[in-house]
């Protein structure tokens, strides 16, 4: 735009009107392409929406209708690519402060154990495919790159929508994912390198001290800049200031090292970690997320334009072998890296499905790629085209999850793999139990009820899905079983048409209410126990047939109103009142 301010200078023209028309001509030259963008995002997306599909799909397609292969209507493509670019810059700034050390230290083990073998595993199986197929080494790898990394934004939403982020699989997933995060750092400094740029760049060995010098800087900046600065600008109470100064975090770190040779979306990302370190990074995340999204649909809608419509016609075979080799090799390494922890089957066969697609980072890759040329453009716009079908199944994928985890669960070279005892050996052992409680789920809940059943003489039979707890309930002298009590020929096994109460003790919405179902069609008049976490989720448990259904949310509310009154020295019956009110909710919550 600057360039054209000479030639309109040149005419003649009051010093007054000049400004305003320069203003004007600058300001319809961005709005009209802002317009085209964000209304033919606004419709594609509120039309996918109807059909579950994740608005980056919406994004990408409103930009390949936009583009010069599709209708053209945008003037300047390297303007939005240049937009785009802050956006790519946020969503990694958001991405850095979703990792605060705290949450890293929690799931430490799906992080570092589960997420380095499926990164690990998905780089070898690609480079090796890849190589098949007639690629150079180099391109091997990044194609591995790509694979590797899956769809965080689609993948949490849709998680979260069904309220699985802490059941089990969604515990593995998350850590997962946070993995591939922290990987797109390294895979990005690597691809200079894999692109041969060794004369313009550094050796290994300097990126690595490079790499490691960063590091020292960014957690001295976390522990003793960034929180003084925060808290100082806290202190004025002026909400536009603390945006401002979030986006000065961002902007300013990602400038400065990118002055260092560092790309901008790394010097974001790092960025983003220093402010994971603040008391203050859930406002600055809750102020920055508009200014993301806007932004990084940008980002989205820029990768469309890059798809040709017609070349995606005529490469259609190769686009949908790569798309099905894609979504198929990820199940299988994840559903590997599950069974080599020893991870429920159940459990392992969820989170393959969640992270059987590429996700959105690989199109930051992929634009590194070609900017480096490393790849050429047949095999970006296929990569591209197989990663975006990936993400349009996603929430497919997902919905169908439960189902392919209940099939897995009937392999028995699986279960034997995991030197537990199953349901079809308490079947077989000879004890035909009756008037007994199955427990489902031997967590704390379920380890206290046998406990509190064990001295009370009371039988009962013990269903778990977690190999770990299965064994540690035997060398406890419990009847615990490898059973998943979603399935009616499970509870056959153990005995549920002749069971005085099965209590289900697990933290999974769906499996509860299919081993509900099940339990249902089993035994019609078994009483059914349900824990579930929030209110709710009660109608839906009581719907399908579960007998009494007690919340989580519900008991700690109680507690914390009975510790509080009683503090306050409030009568017991008061007190007594109160709660039973609270509890009542469980029971007409399904009137």
């Amino acid at each position: 735009m600057l360039s054209e301010f000479p030639r309109i200078c040149k005419l003649n023209l009051d010093t007054e009107t000049r400004p305003r028309l320069i203003l004007s001509m600058g300001e319809s030259y961005y709005l009209k392409d802002l317009v085209v963008i964000f209304g033919l995002g606004v419709i594609i997306v509120t039309a996918a929406h109807r059909f579950r599909l994740p608005a980056i799909a919406g994004f990408v397609v409103a930009g390949i209708l936009a583009g010069p292969q599709g209708f053209g209507l945008i003037n300047d493509i390297h303007q939005v690519e240049r937009l785009a670019e802050i956006g790519v810059a946020l969503l990694l700034f958001g991405v850095g402060m979703e990792l605060p050390m705290d949450r890293l230290k929690r799931l430490w083990r799906p992080i570092l154990i589960a997420g380095t073998l499926q990164v690990v595993l998905s780089l070898v199986a690609a480079y090796m495919v890849a190589r098949l197929v007639g690629l150079t080494p180099q391109e091997a790898w990044f194609v591995g790159f790509v694979v590797a990394i899956s769809s965080t934004a689609i993948v949490l939403k849709d998680l979260e929508e069904r309220g699985e982020i802490d059941a089990p699989h969604g515990r593995i997933t998350l850590g997962v994912l946070i993995f591939q995060d922290l990987c797109v750092v390294p895979m990005i400094l690597s691809i200079p390198l894999l692109a041969g740029a060794g004369s313009a760049s550094p050796g290994p060995a300097m990126t690595l001290v490079r790499s490691a010098a960063i590091i020292v800087v960014t957690v001295l900046a976390a522990r003793l800049i960034t929180p003084r600065l925060m808290n100082l600008v806290a202190k004025t109470r002026q909400r536009n200031v603390f945006i401002m100064t979030s986006l000065l975090i961002c902007a300013g770190t990602a400038w400065i090292l990118s002055l260092a040779g560092i790309s901008l979306a790394l010097g974001a990302f790092l960025a983003g970690l220093i402010m994971a370190g603040s008391q203050y990074r859930h406002q600055a995340m809750a102020d920055i997320i508009p200014f993301r999204e806007v932004f990084a649909s940008l980002f989205f809608v820029s990768i469309g334009m890059l798809l040709d419509p017609r070349y995606l016609l005529e490469n259609m075979f190769t686009i949908l072998l790569l798309f099905v080799g894609i979504v198929l090799g990820k199940f299988i390494v994840v559903f590997l890296t599950g069974t080599l922890m020893r991870l429920p089957i159940r459990v392992t066969a969820k989170a393959a499905m969640a992270l059987a697609q590429v996700g959105e980072f690989a199109f930051v890759l992929i634009g590194l790629a070609v900017s480096y040329r490393l790849i050429d453009g047949s095999l970006a716009s296929n990569l591209m085209a197989a990663a975006i079908l990936s993400m349009l199944v996603t929430p497919i994928l997902i919905a169908l999850a439960p189902t392919v985890a209940a099939g897995a669960g009937k392999l028995g070279v699986l279960t034997r793999l995991l030197d537990v005892s199953t349901a079809e050996d308490a079947a077989e052992s000879g004890r035909k139990m009756r008037d007994h409680i199955i427990i489902g789920g031997y967590g704390l809940a379920g380890a206290d009820l046998a406990l509190a059943l064990k001295d009370s003489n009371i039988p009962y039979l013990i269903a778990e899905l977690n190999p770990a707890n299965v064994r540690r309930a035997r060398e406890n002298g419990e009847p615990a079983y490898y059973a998943d009590i979603t399935s009616p020929d499970v509870l056959q096994h153990l005995g549920a048409q002749l069971a005085r109460e099965l209590v289900i003790l697990i933290n999974d919405p769906a499996a509860i209410e299919r081993a509900v179902k099940a339990a249902r069609r089993v035994a019609p008049r078994l009483h059914i126990t349900v824990r579930t976490r929030y209110l709710l989720d009660a109608a839906l448990m009581l719907g399908a047939g579960a007998s009494d259904v007690i919340a989580s949310e519900v008991e700690a509310s109680a507690e914390a109103l009975a510790r509080v009154l009683g503090r306050l020295q409030v009568s017991p019956e008061v007190i007594d009142s109160h709660v039973a009110r609270m509890r009542s909710r469980e029971k007409t919550v399904g009137d």
